[in-house]
């Protein structure tokens, strides 16, 4: 049986705050040299505005400029295009990561841990839901940057293959990043990717990226430079995953649980 494949590109990048335009216009020049085989390109969390709390000025509705970019893209290069955005929807914003497919269809999940030391959770209305997205073979779970640090959240109950974690996660915490990232995969049993900013945003946090692509045993296969916008790419085979799962199966022996959201 022939192996099936998810071409990712993440894009490490500096956001102007609050410039939805400026950040739209600079990820269409970075992604402009895309990979033929592109399936999926992972923009950070908030992408649009940077990590800003003023969801009265800058939140859109899901037929919005940005998300309407996006489907732009998706039909220009014909693969997803992802990242999150602060979204309105009647007296409610949400931090979303919109999957927008090259078909214009949409899926999409609500950042379920708000930051509150951060004054997110003043904010945003958090997620309801944990969602799987399917892109080709592989099945993704997505996360928002604050998320990674609960592992129940994320806990694999073999429904997907791919973490995808998008963050605006400080320079102060780069260990933490780095360190979860490869827990998450390891524990899991998936390939674990984690997308972050570069930059240093209105509020004086510093960014460093750190934007990396770890297999299922917590090795680190790609990484982008420290500092610097890059947009990495990479072929992910489904096949040697599962017959990892298969020769060493974790994940059947998990304690089961219910998840109260």
């Amino acid at each position: 049986m022939s192996e099936s494949y998810l071409n990712i590109t993440m894009v490490q990048c500096d956001l102007a705050w609050e410039q939805p335009d400026k950040n739209r216009q600079h990820l269409s020049d970075l992604i402009r040299q895309l990979p033929a085989e592109t399936d999926l390109v992972v923009f950070p969390e908030m992408f649009a505005t940077g990590f800003s709390m003023h969801v009265e000025h800058w939140a859109e509705p899901m037929d919005g400029e940005t998300v309407s970019w996006m489907k732009q893209q998706a039909a220009e290069y014909q693969a997803c295009i992802a990242g999150s955005l602060m979204i309105r929807e009647g007296e409610s914003f949400f931090n979303r990561f919109v999957f927008v497919h090259p078909d214009g269809r949409l899926d999409y999940y609500d950042k379920r841990h708000l930051f509150s030391m951060g004054e997110e959770h003043a904010h945003f209305k958090p997620g309801q839901q944990r969602k799987i997205i399917q892109i080709k073979s592989f099945r993704i779970l997505p996360l928002v940057c604050y998320d990674m640090r609960f592992p129940v959240f994320s806990r694999n109950r073999q429904d997907y293959d791919l973490l995808i974690n998008i963050a605006n996660w400080p320079a102060t915490r780069r260990e933490v990043w780095q360190t979860l990232l490869k827990a998450r995969a390891i524990e899991n049993q998936a390939y674990v990717a984690g997308v972050n900013r570069i930059g240093t945003d209105d509020n004086g946090i510093k960014y460093l990226g750190d934007t990396s692509l770890i297999d299922p045993k917590g090795k680190t296969i790609k990484v982008a430079s420290e500092g610097k916008e890059e947009c990495v790419s990479f072929r992910l085979a489904k096949g040697p995953l599962d017959r990892f799962r298969k020769s060493f199966p974790v994940l059947p022996d998990a304690d089961d649980f219910d998840l109260e959201l």
